[in-house]
Formats: structure tokens, C-alpha cells, sequence
């Protein structure tokens, strides 16, 4: 985990060619990504340039860029490459590889195959540029759990950086974009889509229900993410999400002879996801360590945590804003990665709307677009609301393996259903599949708790107070302007406004501005992304109707109890 910035300037089409002094300074914007070591190349050749911050994750002592078998030929690296050592065994066995960062295997696979298509090779997460005998190509993981940005100056260069302040100043006027997830870059080909998968067409999601398949590849793409030479814990919000991620780490942890390190954090001690995390602490044994944020803390942090987060969506913000503050305490306590469960809800449709579904045709298509745009708002949040405390957050559940088997998986099997006593279950293909009699992974009263979004679930006077705080900062008159001030994205409440004020501040371009995806629930009358604004939660502030409630899948709660794993 680390910070990369790259310079293609093979396009530059006149002008003297950027400095290495220059990109160094351009780079150190987002020094917070890596604080432990700093590391540059430049092409002498043609002037491209690679800058890495580094975070040390795998060998410790390493210094990016890594060297392939010549001093032309170099890497930088953000992310992780979870079969590095299958592939040092098997693809690149007749090389030798001079350290035991899983990074080094990104520029050996290059020397071997010269093709982008090497991506699909790595399992991981992962924003990279390479410099090879004067070749230059810059690639991203399959979903975008990495951030990464692309930028082209008035000359015609492409600049590369995990954090769009580092492209701001020198792109703003022309393009800074999104590097687009599953994609590889090079000045020959231009961007190049590597990742295909079936389940990008939703008509493909006809496989029937295994649970035992869901529990397996779940547990091991856990088991895979404890890959680390640096103190790795887990984030522990009481959710169903966290909380198996939580279960089946500690099991292996302790396997393994490690200590199993829990983190929560809320708003006090009677948060609903504090309480939970308690809970689930409690039974899966962790070493938990609970933390609580004042209201007006999160407040006053509010435009620093903008500039982290390089977004003015609504949701992303009152999200980031508890991450942000746990993760510092999470640095502080020495841990330097974390497992998450971000991903879950996208997958499974388990946000609150996702009830309200008209067919099982278009949950699939929305699910879908989740995953597909997670890149600009979970990942992005989860990131760098992480980074901002040089803290790695890992995320099983956007493994590839597990994303085959439950995306592909019939629709008909994840629409929410009711349970026996009444009440509304989102998710419960998941939960069912880790319903296990004899080796319970969770206290029932947290495996089948009610979704709750972050940003709720730390406190729900959390984002009561800081929308009341938001609208007196902002008069009507002023409100009144939205459109004419943001023609993009136009804000639809005051506290979207004032969140727009501070970004514009920030992030002045336009270019900038258009980087942002709001989130949006679909299927409901309120536009507000809160879980509360659904209907169907347990302590919902708005009464959307009856009528937006649609019919449920026909699939039921007894045919998938019939396909319920045992232990």
C-alpha cells in the first residue's frame, strides 16, 4: 500500500519535458500514502518518470521503484499481490528475484509476456506503472479498490497518481479523470479493457444456489488478505459485513498463533454499531478497542477530510468521517493494515432500497452498477479516508473467486426476504450461508441484525446534527444559486451544497468536479442516502408510502434453509 505517481511524456507534444525535482514535489502532495520510504526513476530515454511513496507492507526494508533484471526496467506499485509467491513458483521461476515484496513479480511478468494482459494474472488489488527499455504502461485492479487518477496537460503528457491533488495544478485546465478500473494504459494503445468477466452482463446471473461454494471462496479470500510482514487487525462495525470478515480472520489468526486486534468506533458507547461490535468482540475473542468521535469534532474536520477524500458526494462524507478518525486511532496503536467488509452490500443488494426492486431483472442490473462504480464511492471512501493515516484496508469480499460465484449467482436467491417473525432480511443468501449449527461463525442476533449504512450506525444523531449544522451555513438566497454555481452534479440540499462549497475551494476545476459519482438509492421518493430514508428500516425518518414496497422474489426462506451449509 503505497502511494504511485507516474509521467508518460512519450506524448508531450512541445515544451521542455518535466523535471524529476519537479514530480518528486507533485508526488510529496500525497505523502501521507507512504511515509516510509521515497523512491523515484526516470527514463533517460524518454523522459518518463516513476515516483512511489511507500507505506512497507511486504518486506519491510524494500524501496520502490523494483528493478527487473535491467536498470531500465522498472516498477511502482500500490495495492497487494496476493498469489505473488504462486507466481514467483510457477510463470517466473526462471528468474530471480531479488526481494519478497509481492510487488516485484509485476515487473518480472512484464520481462516475460511484454503485455498488459498481465493483469489478469495477478490476483490483488493494485494501481501500477512500469518503465521497460522505453515502453510505459500503467494499469488498475479489476474493480478499482485502488485509487488511481489519470491527467493530460496542455503538452499532451499523461500524468498517473493515486490522488487527484497531485494532478490538479498541472491537468485541471485540460482532463483529470478516473483511471478506469480493469484497464491498462499505454501510449501505443491508449486504454485497453484486460478484465471481461462473465458476470458484467446480467443475463449470465442463471447459476443455482451453493452456499457451500459462497462460504469457501469467502473464507478464502479472507485468508489470502492476512498476507503481511507489518501488525494487520481487523475493522469491526457490528454489521453482518465486518463482522464475518471479522469471524473467520480471527479463527485463522489464532490458528496462525496472532493476536486479533478489533476496532470500532461511534459517536459514544451506545452507538448501534458500538453495542454490536461489543457483541461480536465478545464472541469471536478479539483484542477489541473501541473509540468514539464528538459530533463536533467531525464537523470541524470537515475540510481536511474533503482534500483526503477528493469528493463532495454526501454519503462518502458522513461515511469517511468516523473511518477517518478510527483510522488515525488504528495508526496509533501500531496496526498498519485492516480487513473490511466493503463490497457485501453491493454484491447482495443489501442496502435498504434494494426492497424495493421491481423484478428480479433489474436488482441484477443494479447490482452490477454497484460493483461496477464502487471505485467511486465505497473503495474511494474505504481508501482514502484510510490513507489519510497511512493505514491499508483490505476487502475480501471484492475478491475475484468470491465475486464469480456470488455475482453469477441467480438473482432470484438475493432478493431480501421476510423472515419468520415479520421482519425484512436483506442478504440472506450470505447469512444463510454462514448459519452453521455446530461452528456458529456469529451470534444470531448480529447474523441476521438489520443492515445498517456506516454513517447511521456510529450514531444517528450524526448525520441529523451535521445536516442541521450544513443548512445554517448555507442562506436560501444562496441555496436558491445551486444550479447556476454547479451546473454538474447540482446539489440538492444544503448540506450537499455546503459539502460542494469546500470542495470547489479545494479542488477548483472543472475537471475535478466532474471526477465525482453521487450516490443515489434508487426505487424511492427521498433522494437523502441515509438507510433511514427507506421504508423498511427499523427507525426510518421518512414514510415513503407502502406503494414503493414491490413484490419479492419468489424464491423463499425455506428453499434456501433447504441449501444451508453444515459445519
Amino acid at each position: 500500500m503505497c502511494g504511485v505517481f507516474a509521467i508518460c511524456q512519450q506524448t508531450c507534444q512541445k515544451g521542455q519535458k518535466v523535471d524529476i525535482d519537479e514530480a518528486r514535489k507533485l508526488s510529496r502532495r500525497q505523502h501521507h500514502r507512504g511515509p516510509d520510504f521515497n523512491g523515484f526513476y526516470q527514463d533517460k530515454k524518454t523522459g518518463d518518470i516513476l515516483v512511489h511513496e511507500r507505506l512497507a507492507i511486504m518486506d519491510l526494508g524494500c524501496v520502490q521503484p523494483i528493478q527487473g533484471t535491467r536498470p531500465t526496467r522498472q516498477v511502482i506499485h500500490n495495492g497487494e499481490i496476493y498469489n505473488h509467491q504462486a507466481l514467483r513458483d510457477t510463470e517466473l521461476k526462471q528468474f530471480k528475484l531479488k526481494t519478497t515484496c509481492d510487488s516485484e513479480v509485476i515487473i518480472f511478468l512484464y520481462e516475460r509476456y511484454r503485455d498488459g494482459h498481465i493483469c489478469n494474472m495477478l490476483d490483488g488489488v493494485f494501481a501500477f506503472a512500469l518503465c521497460y527499455d522505453g515502453d510505459f504502461l500503467a494499469a488498475r485492479d479489476p474493480v478499482g479498490v485502488k485509487q488511481f487518477y489519470y491527467g493530460i496537460d496542455a503538452n499532451g503528457r499523461y500524468f498517473f497518481s493515486n490522488e487527484m491533488k497531485c494532478l490538479e495544478d498541472s491537468c485541471g485546465d485540460i482532463k483529470i479523470e478516473s483511471f478506469p478500473p480493469g484497464h491498462y494504459y499505454t501510449p501505443k494503445t491508449g486504454f485497453v479493457r484486460y478484465f471481461n468477466p462473465q458476470w458484467f452482463d446480467y443475463r449470465n446471473a442463471i447459476q443455482a444456489l451453493d452456499l457451500k461454494l459462497l462460504q469457501k471462496t469467502m473464507i478464502a479470500a479472507v485468508h489470502k488478505r492476512l498476507m503481511s510482514d507489518a501488525p494487520i487487525g481487523v475493522l469491526l462495525s457490528g454489521g453482518l459485513d465486518s463482522s464475518l470478515v471479522s469471524s473467520i480472520a480471527s479463527r485463522e489468526m489464532k490458528r496462525r498463533g496472532m493476536t486479533v486486534h478489533s476496532f470500532s468506533i461511534g459517536v459514544d458507547h451506545n452507538s448501534p454499531d458500538v453495542v454490536a461490535a461489543r457483541k461480536v468482540a465478545k464472541f469471536i475473542g478479539t483484542t477489541h478497542h473501541e473509540f468514539y468521535f464528538s459530533i463536533q469534532e467531525g464537523i470541524k474536520n470537515l475540510r481536511k477530510l474533503i482534500w483526503h477524500l477528493e469528493s463532495y458526494d454526501v454519503t462518502s462524507i458522513r461515511a469517511s468521517t468516523p473511518m477517518y478518525f478510527l483510522s488515525e486511532e488504528i495508526r496509533k496503536k501500531g496496526i498498519k493494515v485492516v480487513l473490511s467488509g466493503e463490497g457485501a452490500d453491493e454484491i447482495f443488494g443489501g442496502y435498504l432500497y434494494f426492497h424495493n426492486a421491481p423484478s428480479d431483472e433489474e436488482f441484477q442490473k443494479e447490482t452490477i452498477d454497484r460493483v461496477l462504480h464502487l471505485y467511486t464511492s465505497d473503495c474511494l471512501r474505504a481508501d482514502k479516508s484510510s490513507m489519510a493515516h497511512s493505514v491499508e484496508v483490505r476487502v475480501p469480499f471484492l475478491d475475484k473467486a468470491f465475486m464469480e460465484a456470488a455475482i453469477t449467482l441467480d438473482p432470484a436467491f438475493k432478493r431480501p426476504q421476510k423472515l419468520e417473525d415479520g421482519r425484512n432480511c436483506e442478504k440472506f443468501v450470505l447469512r444463510s450461508a454462514f448459519n452453521t449449527d455446530q461452528y456458529p461463525y456469529l451470534p444470531d442476533e448480529i447474523l441476521w441484525r438489520q443492515k445498517e449504512q456506516f454513517s447511521d450506525g456510529v450514531g444517528y444523531n450524526w448525520i441529523d446534527s451535521l445536516m442541521q449544522h450544513c443548512a445554517s451555513k448555507i442562506t436560501d438566497k444562496e441555496f436558491a444559486q445551486a444550479s447556476k454555481l454547479f451546473p454538474h452534479n447540482t446539489p440538492h440540499s444544503k448540506e450537499a451544497f455546503y459539502m460542494r462549497k469546500i470542495f470547489h475551494e479545494l479542488f477548483p476545476s472543472d475537471q475535478a468536479a466532474l471526477t465525482v459519482r453521487k450516490w443515489i438509492p434508487k426505487w424511492q421518493k427521498n433522494q437523502d442516502p441515509s438507510g433511514r430514508a427507506s421504508l423498511v428500516h427499523e427507525s426510518s425518518y421518512h414514510n415513503l408510502g407502502e406503494d414503493n414496497c414491490n413484490g419479492k422474489s419468489a424464491i423463499t426462506q425455506q428453499r434456501i434453509e433447504q441449501c444451508r451449509p453444515q459445519a
